[in-house]
């Protein structure tokens, strides 16, 4: 081992020390228990996948995929998300079972980072996928669930974007003409470079008219009042049946009483590709990324050869716990220490306190360098040992 790397670890991966696990556990059991409680039954893929398969659909772009070969030769990957693996399973070996699936996940996911920057290689991530329910009202419930997940994870503040992949991508190409001017104008919006997008509009080659509406289209952010301006920008079928489709969802998130933390955001983008409809962030005011996000994915369960409509969505554990601003837990562990002529005396109350339920640490008091700093963590400590008594 050289001195270079023996305290540094690969880029963009991170340590979880004690206290941080217990409370991210702690978030985990509670986000598992929520999910279960509607109804979706857990699932474990691989860590490592097929590049051909999984690796090709994940919309994740290559560059950041980790790969490696096996003893035959075969491409494998670090799974980068978790959608297209259970996309794999929905159509193989579930395939004949009966739809809707409701399927849940709590996995680590890897997605290779160019520099350090802050961001993660591997993520915690947990979430959910309803397979085989094509109407909006699975739609609705997966971002109900999620609002619901967040609560029970003991979020109190946040807001959940909602966007239609189709209103964006058939606005644009109504006003632009051109598959390639579509994609140079939702360059900006995936960078949220507004003033770039303003900028580049004045440079098509469009009527005044035109330029005007696709500089309305950037005010079309905010509660249900949005979705007529919206029809008034169009005259497009498609695009006026994705404005029906987010009129209709709104109403059934009202009904599920999470109408407070819903934004209607048409000019939501992702750069998940394989999004077909109906797609939403989830975000909180401590925390610059995303927390959560999820949508409708048609097309992606149809490449591993089942034609299944899909939705989801997925929390980012990490993200989830900045948000929470947990204060570091205290170590409930009890420890015991005891001297040799006492050993036997000390081993039986560790086991009668387990038996309890507890967690003990029993700690031999000749491997102790420094006694008051080694008990310093501990809420309650037995010593038995000397002139410190017994069970004290």
């Amino acid at each position: 081992m050289t001195k270079t790397f023996m305290f540094e670890k690969p880029l963009g991966m991170r340590d979880t020390l004690p206290e941080l696990y217990r409370t991210k556990r702690k978030v985990i059991r509670q986000i598992e228990a929520e999910l279960k409680s509607w109804g979706y039954q857990m699932i474990e893929t691989p860590t490592l996948e097929y590049y051909e398969t999984t690796g090709r659909t994940s919309a994740i772009d290559d560059q950041k995929l980790f790969k490696l070969l096996d003893q035959q030769g075969h491409t494998l990957v670090l799974r980068p998300d978790m959608t297209a693996p259970i996309a794999r399973v929905a159509a193989s070996k579930l395939a004949h079972d009966s739809t809707p699936l409701r399927l849940s996940y709590q996995a680590n996911v890897f997605r290779s980072q160019q520099r350090e920057g802050g961001r993660p290689a591997e993520f915690s991530q947990a979430g959910v996928e309803l397979i085989g329910d094509s109407t909006i009202s699975a739609d609705g419930e997966v971002i109900a669930l999620l609002v619901s997940t967040l609560q029970k994870a003991g979020l109190d503040t946040f807001t959940l974007a909602i966007g239609h992949v189709k209103f964006v991508d058939s606005f644009f190409l109504e006003v632009l003409g051109t598959e390639e001017r579509v994609q140079g104008l939702k360059r900006f919006l995936f960078e949220k470079n507004y003033v770039g997008y303003r900028e580049h509009i004045q440079s098509l080659s469009l009527s005044s008219i035109d330029k005007e509406r696709l500089n309305q289209f950037l005010n079309l952010i905010g509660d249900e009042s949005i979705i007529d301006r919206a029809k008034e920008l169009t005259i497009d079928p498609v695009v006026l049946d994705a404005i029906q489709q987010l009129e209709t969802l709104f109403d059934i998130l009202c009904d599920y009483g999470v109408k407070e933390y819903i934004k209607l955001d048409l000019t939501l983008v992702s750069h998940m590709t394989y999004y077909t409809g109906i797609l939403f962030e989830a975000y909180a005011n401590q925390v610059g990324f995303p927390i959560g996000n999820g949508g409708r994915y048609d097309k992606l369960v149809r490449q591993f050869g089942v034609n299944e409509a899909a939705t989801g969505f997925g929390i980012y554990i990490d993200r989830l716990l900045e948000a929470l601003q947990f204060d570091e837990e205290t170590d409930e562990t009890i420890l015991i220490i005891y001297s040799a002529e006492h050993r036997k005396v000390a081993i039986g109350k560790a086991i009668e306190l387990r038996n309890q339920g507890d967690s003990v640490i029993i700690q031999d008091i000749s491997g102790i360098k420094d006694l008051d700093k080694f008990v310093k963590p501990f809420a309650e400590v037995y010593y038995f040992f000397g002139e410190r008594g017994r069970d004290s």
